[in-house]
């Protein structure tokens, strides 16, 4: 796949599947704006990228997503792609007080930060004919860990959903939108939330018995966003090593 003269925006882009995507668009020839918080990250991301903007910004912030905007416009002339990746996860069940800042923060980063980010890109989307990719989770078709990460599941039940309306708005313009659905897979997101467990000690709740490392997820990514996909728009894909359809005896 080549991506030669095509501008993407990746979101979340300082670690784990955000700087995946970011490497591998880059290995393929695009220039890519490298959004995200943390400076030192976002460096070493861009340090293995041949032709990258930095930008550091908290994309909840309308002001910092306007600015993720323009200065891609300023330095690129253009958007072809958005990956809608950076999201978070916020403990807080049902039965506790602790639950309405978890969804507050949670559906700001998870969904209100998409809609924006979107809604800003979306004219230069249509002039170039681009495409969205949103990165969603398994979690959005579960209950089995919603005892204390219900508003993560219902924000990305929500971004599913958000997909596919937008991309039904969107296809008389020309513009694909999709959406990836990974299962557990080799990211920060753990240490960023408190907790300590492995890794490893999701494995068995997959078919596989396995657990994806960022760059299999950047690898579908980059497939959806590429032209082998131009009749592809509205869909979501699972890949999760079988987390769905793991059976419990």
């Amino acid at each position: 796949m080549s991506f030669k003269d095509k501008v993407a925006i990746v979101t979340g882009a300082s670690s784990g599947i955000g700087a995946a995507v970011a490497i591998a668009f880059s290995a393929e020839g695009a220039s890519v704006a490298i959004v995200g918080r943390n400076q030192t990250k976002l460096a070493a991301t861009a340090s293995r990228c041949a032709n990258s903007l930095v930008i550091q910004a908290d994309v909840t912030n309308d002001d910092d997503a306007r600015r993720i905007v323009n200065e891609t416009i300023e330095t690129f002339g253009k958007i072809d792609i958005l990956i809608n990746n950076a999201g978070g996860l916020s403990f807080g069940s049902i039965f506790d007080d602790k639950i309405m800042t978890a969804y507050d923060s949670t559906m700001a980063l998870n969904l209100r930060a998409v809609f924006r980010m979107t809604s800003l890109a979306v004219p230069y989307l249509i002039k170039a004919k681009g495409n969205i990719v949103n990165v969603s989770s398994v979690a959005a078709r579960t209950t089995q860990f919603a005892l204390e990460s219900i508003a993560y599941s219902v924000s990305k039940a929500g971004l599913d959903h958000f997909g596919a309306c937008l991309a039904a708005d969107l296809a008389e313009h020309g513009v694909r939108v999709n959406t990836i659905s990974p299962g557990p897979v080799v990211t920060d997101i753990k240490a960023n939330c408190g907790d300590t467990g492995s890794w490893d000690d999701l494995k068995p709740f997959t078919a596989l018995n396995n657990v994806s490392q960022p760059e299999e997820i950047a690898d579908l990514i980059l497939f959806i966003a590429s032209d082998k996909a131009k009749s592809i728009t509205g869909s979501n894909y699972i890949t999760d090593n079988g987390f769905l359809i793991k059976r419990y005896l």
